[in-house]
């Protein structure tokens, strides 16, 4: 059974190198690692170790980083503010208070990121009632001229074809 960490990388490198327009063979050879080894790999029965990666990763002219995330080797996370660092370096705290004063902080990051994405569904779903608003004012338009055109028709006496057949009544 294969790994999805690997396969996906395989997947990654092979996109990549598509994208780059150059073979397996070349991007081998640009690499530093054999053709059947860079197959293997792109086919995700092989792991890459860290070296090969960023060897590759100069062959795609592409950051080492970027691969080290799709192997799962790096975590894949937003850019540091500022602020763990300035807490990790602060010889005043103790290693606790550190520790707290980080999870204090990444809870309040993820309050504003749940904030931000319920404000977010709630615009998108103004929108599309909105836009169910707008389909509903476009339909009542329509059926309202439909119905003023039959009323005119049907003054001027321009019925059309539509003939209306009444059964005799039943005894």
């Amino acid at each position: 059974m294969r790994n999805e960490t690997v396969k996906s990388i395989g997947d990654y490198i092979r996109e990549q190198r598509e994208q780059a327009r150059i073979s397996v063979r070349q991007l081998a050879q640009q690499a530093g690692v054999s053709n059947p080894y860079l197959s293997q790999i792109e086919r995700g029965l092989r792991k890459p170790s860290a070296d090969i990666l960023q060897q590759i990763a100069k062959g795609l002219r592409i950051s080492a980083e970027a691969l080290y995330v799709q192997a799962g080797i790096l975590e894949d996370r937003p850019a540091d503010s500022g602020v763990r660092s300035a807490l990790l370096a602060d010889p005043e705290l103790s290693e606790r208070q550190k520790q707290v004063l980080i999870e204090i902080y990444e809870s309040f990051r993820k309050e504003n990121a749940a904030v931000a994405e319920a404000q977010s569904a709630e615009a998108e779903a103004a929108r599309a009632a909105a836009e169910a608003a707008a389909e509903t004012k476009a339909s009542k338009s329509s059926w309202s001229d439909a119905t003023a055109e039959a009323e005119q028709d049907e003054r001027s006496g321009d019925a059309g074809d539509v003939s209306v057949k009444r059964s005799p009544p039943i005894r």
